[in-house]
């Protein structure tokens, strides 16, 4: 009798059930992904509570600075974006009643802030000028001439653009002093370009290009940028 075949078949059998062995399991537990507190929704929470938003409006704030919006924009504050993409007159009278709102808490805060630094500059320094703009005064007039007007502008400001445009066609020689530059000269020359103020003029010092370095908060004068101002009798007043 010929064994070989049955052989055959018990060492195939015995291999297969070897490979057939489960595989050992790890006593393993899955633990959910553990969700943290939204630190990011509370921050967006008290931002809109700051503006006075809804958290959906300010959601919808987020959304619009990630469109063309943004681009042209990129520091434009909540209401006003709000207000410029209004959906309704509703809206846009409500952002409207809110940046109203928003302005006269801030320019109470400043104003008072001034008030404040006027005291100060008088205990410390009495009888001193606070501010003495370079080349803000024309050549003879003295104190009490008339002399170049100064202009204080700031970025992302249309307002101001389209002033020293004005300035600019009429031929007006003039000291701009932009607020905030961080004393970065390729920001004074970036908002020159934008703005559209003529190299020829700044080569010939008809226009010259500044840092603010605190000179328009130290003017005292009431108002937001832009700002025109002239040293009359030795005081600076906006024309």
């Amino acid at each position: 009798m010929n064994l070989w075949p049955l052989l055959a078949a018990i060492v195939l059998f015995a291999a297969f059930g070897a490979s057939a062995q489960p595989a050992p399991v790890t006593n393993s537990r899955m633990v959910p992904a553990q969700v943290q507190p939204g630190a990011d929704a509370a921050l967006d929470e008290r931002q809109a509570r700051e503006w006075g938003l809804h958290p959906e409006e300010w959601a919808r704030y987020r959304q619009l600075m990630q469109g063309p919006l943004g681009v042209y924009s990129p520091q434009l504050d909540p209401l006003t974006a709000l207000g410029i993409e209004a959906r309704s007159e509703e809206e846009r009278r409500r952002y409207a009643e809110l940046q109203v709102q928003a302005e006269a808490r801030r320019v109470g805060k400043t104003l008072a802030y001034q008030r404040a630094y006027d005291a100060a500059w008088q205990r410390l320094f009495p009888g001193q000028p606070r501010v003495s703009l370079p080349g803000a005064k024309a050549q003879g007039a003295g104190n009490t001439g008339s002399g170049r007007l100064a202009v204080f502008v700031k970025a992302d400001c249309a307002p101001c653009a389209q002033r020293v445009q004005q300035l600019q066609a009429a031929g007006t020689a003039f000291d701009l002093y932009m607020v905030g530059s961080r004393q970065d000269d390729a920001r004074i020359r970036q908002w020159a370009t934008q703005a559209g103020i003529d190299p020829a003029r700044v080569r010939a010092r008809t226009i010259t290009l500044n840092h603010d370095a605190g000179r328009w908060l130290s003017l005292g004068l009431p108002g937001d940028l832009p700002a025109v101002v002239r040293e009359v009798n030795g005081q600076w007043q906006r024309q």
